[in-house]
């Protein structure tokens, strides 16, 4: 099955090399592109893409408005974004997490890294730049551990397992050879998460573990 990608980013540039790089895949297809928040919002909505690649910076409506618009917990049907930024410390990507992000990468990735991204994405996994995520999310985790009282005694030992793997960045396919168990059952242990924590995906696990600093 091809996977439909929206590129919303308000420099041709990375629109036209973000689309090279895509739909060079041979699973991947972009069906559309945005030059600003407002438009990416009203085409996603319209088209309905497996996965939108959104820039933070954008005239009209910010990528990070738009993100919330389309991903947020408001949002009754919500699509998958991959926010993709030129900074590596940037603040608002954590925000952008928060507000319903599938996951982000930078922009000078690498072709490897994009259609990683994206392919994750459309399969209900998360890719993060290795670079950013403690440089981002550890800076966070501080405050984060100050007003976060944990969950204690809510998840099985095997569901922490699997918490600590997701934020660690490790696939399904990955957890279930570490933890010696079959992917479905990694999958229920997944489930059985989110319901507990009422998180919607492997990036809100991730962000949850961080904020209580279980990763040191």
């Amino acid at each position: 099955m091809t996977i439909r990608v929206l590129v919303a980013d308000d420099q041709v540039l990375v629109r036209t090399g973000f689309r090279l790089v895509l739909d060079a895949a041979p699973d991947i297809e972009v069906i559309a592109d945005a030059a600003d928040g407002e438009s990416a919002v009203r085409l996603a909505r319209q088209l309905r893409p497996d996965v939108t690649l959104m820039d933070i910076r954008m005239p009209k409506v910010d990528g990070l408005r738009a993100t919330e618009l389309l991903a947020g917990p408001a949002v009754a049907h919500p699509l998958r974004v991959v926010v993709v930024t030129t900074y590596d410390a940037d603040e608002n990507v954590y925000a952008a997490l928060l507000g319903g992000a599938s996951g982000f990468l930078l922009k000078d990735a690498g072709p490897q890294l994009l259609v990683g991204a994206v392919r994750a994405a459309a399969s209900g996994e998360a890719m993060v730049s290795p670079s950013v995520t403690v440089r981002l999310l550890a800076r966070f985790t501080e405050k984060a551990r100050q007003r976060a009282q944990g969950t204690p005694g809510l998840l099985t030992e095997r569901e922490s397992d699997v918490v600590l793997a997701v934020a660690r960045g490790r696939t399904n396919a990955e957890i279930a050879d570490d933890l010696r168990v079959s992917l479905s059952t990694v999958k229920t242990h997944l489930a059985s998460v989110q319901r507990k924590l009422e998180l919607r995906n492997r990036t809100e696990i991730a962000v949850w573990a961080w904020q209580r600093g279980l990763l040191g």
